[in-house]
C-alpha cells in the first residue's frame, strides 16, 4: 500500500461534541485510550497525529496491545521483513527505553515507553528502523515526532508468540554486568512485577494478581458496538460470569479495542480459569453472530456496561 493510501486509510479523530462535559480523568471520547485531560481535553489539544486503531491487521494485535498496556514482563520474537536480525519485542526495557541493540547486534524493542506522538504503530516502526541501523551496544529512542513513515505492520510479519515472565531477567541475558549495576536495577524491577499469566487456549486473556485482588483482562478484537451488544445479551441472561463469585466489572479502551475486566475471588488463580474462559469464548462467538435487535432489558444492560469505563492500571 502506498504512503498516500495508507495515510488515508488510518483514521484521524476529531474532538467529540460536548467534550467539555467529560471528566478530566475519564477516558477520552475519541477512543484513544488516554484520559480526557491528556488528549482532547488538554490545553494543547490531542497529539497532531492520531490513529484510532494503530495495530489493525497485525497478527497478534490484541496480544501486542496487552503487552503495551498492562502486562508487566513479556517477550515475543519478531520476524522483520527482508532481515535476518534477531529482534525481540518486549513489554518493558530498563528505564522504559524504546530499544536496545546488544553487543552481538540483537535488538530488544520496547512497547511501554515514555514518548507518544499519536500513532504508536508508526512510532514503533521508526524506533525499529533506527535500531536496525544503530551500532551494537546502542540505546535507541525518539526525541521528536518521526513524521510520516512506515507503520509497524509494514516492517514485520508472522504471528506473535508471547512468553510471559515472572521478572525481567531477560534484560541481562548474555550481557556482562561487571560492576553489578544491572543486577541492582533488575532486583528493584522484579520486586514491582504483578504476577501475570496468559491463559492457554484463548487469545489475549491475562490473569493477574494486584495486591490482594485477582482479575482477568481480556483484549478483544471485535468491533466495539458488536462486542457491547454481545456482552449485554450474556449479562442480561446471567451468563457472563466465569467462576463462582467472579463478575464482569467493566472494561477499558486501548488502541481501538475493548478490554473487558472480570473481578475474581481471592485464590482463584490462572489454572482455574482456563476451562471456563474457553467455554465463555464459544458462548461469546455464538452471541456475536446473533443479529437480532437488543430487547429493552438488554439495552439497559448495554448502557450500564458502556458507562463502566475503567482505568488501564
Amino acid at each position: 500500500m502506498g504512503k498516500s493510501s495508507r495515510t488515508k486509510a488510518r483514521s484521524v479523530a476529531a474532538p467529540a461534541e460536548g467534550g467539555a462535559e467529560v471528566g478530566p480523568r475519564q477516558p477520552c471520547p475519541c477512543g484513544s485510550g488516554r484520559r480526557y485531560k491528556s488528549c482532547h481535553g488538554s490545553p494543547s489539544g490531542p497529539p497532531p497525529v492520531f490513529s484510532a486503531r494503530p495495530f489493525a491487521g497485525l497478527a497478534g494485535e490484541t496480544d501486542l496491545i496487552a503487552l503495551r498496556e498492562f502486562v508487566p514482563s513479556a517477550t515475543a520474537p519478531l520476524t522483520v521483513k527482508g532481515s535476518d536480525r534477531t529482534v525481540t519485542l518486549c513489554s518493558l526495557l530498563p528505564g522504559a527505553v524504546p530499544a536496545l541493540v546488544r553487543a552481538n547486534g540483537d535488538i530488544l524493542l520496547g512497547l511501554q515507553v515514555q514518548h507518544g506522538y499519536g500513532d504508536p504503530s508508526r512510532d514503533l516502526a521508526a524506533v525499529l528502523t533506527a535500531a536496525l541501523a544503530a551500532e551494537p551496544g546502542s540505546m535507541v529512542g525518539l526525541t521528536e515526532d518521526p513524521g510520516e513513515g512506515a507503520t509497524f505492520q509494514d516492517l514485520v510479519e508472522g504471528d506473535l508468540a508471547v512468553t510471559v515472565h515472572e521478572g525481567f531477567d531477560f534484560w541481562i541475558d548474555e550481557v556482562e554486568d561487571a560492576d553489578g549495576s544491572m543486577a541492582a536495577v533488575l532486583e528493584q524491577a522484579n520486586g514491582a512485577v504483578a504476577p501475570t499469566v496468559r491463559l492457554d487456549g484463548v487469545e489475549s486473556a491475562y490473569w493477574t494478581e494486584l495486591g490482594e485482588r485477582e482479575f482477568l483482562r481480556w483484549v478483544r478484537p471485535e468491533d466495539e458496538d458488536a462486542l457491547l451488544d454481545a456482552l449485554a445479551r450474556l449479562h442480561a441472561a446471567g451468563e457472563d460470569h466465569l467462576v463462582d463469585g467472579g463478575r464482569l466489572i467493566g472494561m477499558f479502551r486501548a488502541h481501538g479495542v475493548l478490554v473487558p475486566v472480570w473481578d475474581l475471588p481471592a485464590g482463584t488463580g490462572a489454572d482455574a480459569l482456563v476451562a471456563p474462559v474457553a467455554a465463555f469464548a464459544e458462548k461469546l462467538a455464538a452471541t456475536l453472530a446473533d443479529a437480532r435487535p437488543l430487547e429493552t432489558a438488554e439495552r439497559s444492560v448495554r448502557a450500564g456496561l458502556a458507562s463502566r469505563q475503567l482505568t488501564i492500571r
